[in-house]
């Protein structure tokens, strides 16, 4: 088949990408490779995906109406895997703009080029951040996410309800993916991995938010990309059984879906500096802090619905992944 992977330049788009080249598809990738973070790390995914004779870059912003328009008649793509966006919760706070102009200008961009060119299958980045404020745990796609506590995670919120509109209007087959706190090798330098690790190996304190009293359901690189592979080559249908008075937010009488993609295992914050610890063989000076603005205390994926779909759940276990982290970050970065 031949896919497009928006943000193929990103953490889990080079994975992604490099997973179906591996498997013998043809690959279009775009990314903006916009400055976020070292653009020195983009280019450097871009390599690993060189080497396939199947696989093309376009350098191209997903808010570019135009560009993709044009994009999406030319190359007439099969399936569509969507994950560009504008990453990062704290970042919304005070950059509002680029989360509209990259997560909800450029996903209706998206949105009408499988529209108009009959794309097969529409598979996106969803975020666990969409239950905001929730305190049941675990998280289910059956519960209400319409408390969010972040710019970034109503973008997403967002992009769920954008896509029911096309499943519904236009019988395009949509799934969104509710990521939870996804690590391991190439992973983005913001998040906290790379900044614990990178600070410990420098003998400098990490910063430790609520005081250390938060989990977060940590999910490794790998068992996200094998998620979305599997979800994207089971494409979305009506939910038959689906009641329109109970209003079940995990799927709809369109060719619609929605479901999480975690560890089912949520860890301590302190016990997951505590692997990243045992990995590099050093112990952080801690430097303990308040709540941040737009934060959750933990996240608890309930992954049985995805399991049921398609017959997978992610269980690496965090010390096996934390340990993979860290040699790819101290062969990366010469450290």
């Amino acid at each position: 088949m031949k896919i497009l992977v928006t943000g193929v330049a990103g953490f889990i788009g080079m994975a992604t990408a490099k997973r179906l080249l591996e498997r013998g598809d043809e690959v279009v990738g775009i990314d903006n490779l916009n400055d976020y973070y070292a653009v020195s790390l983009k280019h450097s995914r871009l390599e690993q995906l060189k080497p396939f004779p199947a696989f093309r870059f376009i350098k191209m912003d997903v808010s570019d109406r135009a560009g993709i328009e044009k994009l999406f008649a030319d190359e007439q793509f099969a399936k569509v895997i969507h994950l560009a966006a504008q990453a990062g919760v704290r970042y919304s706070i005070q950059n509002p703009h680029a989360y509209v102009d990259s997560n909800l200008v450029g996903f209706v961009n998206i949105l009408e080029g499988c529209r108009h060119q009959r794309v097969q299958h529409l598979v996106y980045a969803s975020s666990s951040s969409v239950y905001g404020g929730n305190t049941r745990m675990p998280f289910s796609e059956h519960d209400s996410v319409d408390h969010p506590v972040s710019l970034y995670a109503a973008t997403k919120k967002a992009n769920e309800l954008m896509a029911h509109t096309y499943s519904h209007l236009y019988r395009l087959p949509t799934t969104g993916l509710r990521f939870f706190t996804v690590y391991g090798p190439w992973g983005r330098p913001d998040m906290s991995p790379i900044l614990f690790a990178s600070a410990i190996l420098a003998n400098q304190p990490i910063k430790v938010f609520n005081h250390g009293d938060m989990q977060r359901d940590f999910t490794y690189i790998d068992d996200i990309v094998e998620g979305v592979v599997r979800v994207l080559d089971k494409t979305a249908t009506v939910n038959a059984d689906y009641a329109p008075i109970s209003a079940d937010p995990a799927s709809s009488n369109a060719p619609y879906r929605v479901f999480n993609i975690g560890n089912s295992d949520p860890v301590p914050l302190l016990d997951f500096i505590g692997a990243i610890e045992r990995a590099i063989g050093r112990t952080a000076e801690k430097n303990l802090l308040p709540m941040q603005d737009g934060d959750v205390k933990a996240t608890f994926a309930d992954t049985r619905l995805l399991n049921a779909w398609v017959g997978f759940s992610p269980a690496t276990p965090i010390q096996e992944g934390i340990n993979r982290f860290v040699g790819w970050y101290r062969d990366y970065y010469k450290v």
